[in-house]
């Protein structure tokens, strides 16, 4: 299993599980921690049950780590898990919850754009018999036209082109029970689109609503170049169909050019004359050429993704781990607070990496 290194700590130390996971991967979030850290805090003392926070480094390039290293130094509900590179948002969503021992598991952004205290309402809705509870965007603040818009046309896209029912305009902000966690784990393709995948599995699912606010510090993760691929890799992921149009494509374009084929054997024989020159034939030449291309393309991104998989790697690669041996009791107010206000430089002391277990 990918947890097994992780689940062998807990159970090393008999640590009991808690009843909630928050999973939050993190990349370059130094300027947003301390607040994300204050509200994360404040979340968990008004769940219901232990809960525990798990933060997935996924390579960041700047004081992320470190700042966590020391949170987590002092704070037993707060675990940290450092990936060895730079794997990708869902591959770091991926992590946590391969890590994640509550009944049930929260997977949010740490930019504070998935505010924490919806939380509150996935896990009512959770207590109500739902399995997966997915928070859906009525409000988007802070976005451009040009975003809003091309968001809007891929969840459509999606729609038509899976046979999966995928929600619109729903992110990875969600709770997962224990029974819908224990199918996604048993999952294991490389080239993961986690919303779809949960969509897939079925299960009762329903949604919360809620207004996303506009990220007020740090940068957006995800550029259009990003989106776009994500787009590409969720079509891929839940559909036949483009490979379908590729076909139906080239059967169109062999029939037009049979078509234009007879009638010039036809003004051939008649005379009724062709317009002498190259254009003609550049242009059609180079349209066939094109749409040969971008059809060998839509096959190549299918053979890309069997190449992936065929190649049977780890999804991903843990440099250490931190704060999975300590029982979930609250820290003291004051030192937890010192630690938010100044990190102290170095690692955790109960910082392990994989060569020490």
């Amino acid at each position: 299993m990918r947890d097994s290194v992780i689940q062998s700590i807990r159970t090393a130390v008999n640590v009991s599980p808690p009843r909630y996971s928050l999973v939050l991967p993190i990349y370059n979030e130094e300027q947003v921690l301390p607040r994300l850290i204050e509200r994360i805090s404040s979340l968990i003392c008004r769940l219901d049950g232990e809960a525990e926070a798990i933060f997935v480094d996924d390579g960041s390039l700047d004081g992320s780590v470190e700042y966590l290293r020391n949170v987590v130094a002092v704070e037993p509900r707060f675990r940290l898990i450092e990936l060895s590179r730079n794997f990708g948002h869902q591959i770091a969503i991926t992590a946590g919850m391969d890590a994640a021992a509550g009944d049930a598991v929260i997977v949010m952004d740490a930019d504070l754009q998935d505010p924490p205290e919806v939380v509150l309402d996935l896990v009512a809705k959770w207590k109500e018999g739902f399995e997966i509870v997915y928070a859906r965007r009525v409000k988007r603040e802070g976005e451009s036209w040009f975003k809003r818009i091309t968001a809007s046309l891929f969840y459509r896209l999606l729609e038509k082109m899976t046979s999966v029912d995928i929600p619109r305009d729903v992110g990875d902000f969600r709770l997962v029970g224990r029974k819908a966690l224990e199918t996604f784990k048993q999952m294991p393709e490389h080239d993961r689109f986690v919303r779809g995948m949960f969509a897939w599995m079925g299960f009762k699912q329903t949604a919360v609503p809620f207004e996303r606010p506009a990220r007020t510090l740090g940068q957006t993760k995800y550029p259009f170049w990003k989106m776009m691929h994500l787009a590409v890799h969720g079509i891929v992921s839940f559909s036949e169909k483009p490979l379908r149009m590729a076909l139906w494509g080239g059967l169109a374009i062999s029939a037009l050019a049979a078509v234009f084929g007879a009638y010039a054997i036809f003004a051939w024989i008649f005379e009724t004359g062709i317009i002498a020159g190259w254009t003609s034939t550049v242009v059609i030449v180079s349209l066939l050429c094109g749409i040969n291309l971008f059809m060998t393309g839509v096959v190549g991104l299918y053979v890309g993704g069997i190449h992936a998989e065929v190649k049977r790697r780890p999804l991903y690669v843990i440099d250490r781990v931190t704060g999975f041996d300590k029982a979930m009791r609250a820290a003291p107010l004051g030192e937890s607070r010192r630690s938010l206000r100044k990190p102290r430089n170095g690692a955790s002391a109960d910082g392990r990496t994989l060569r020490q277990l």
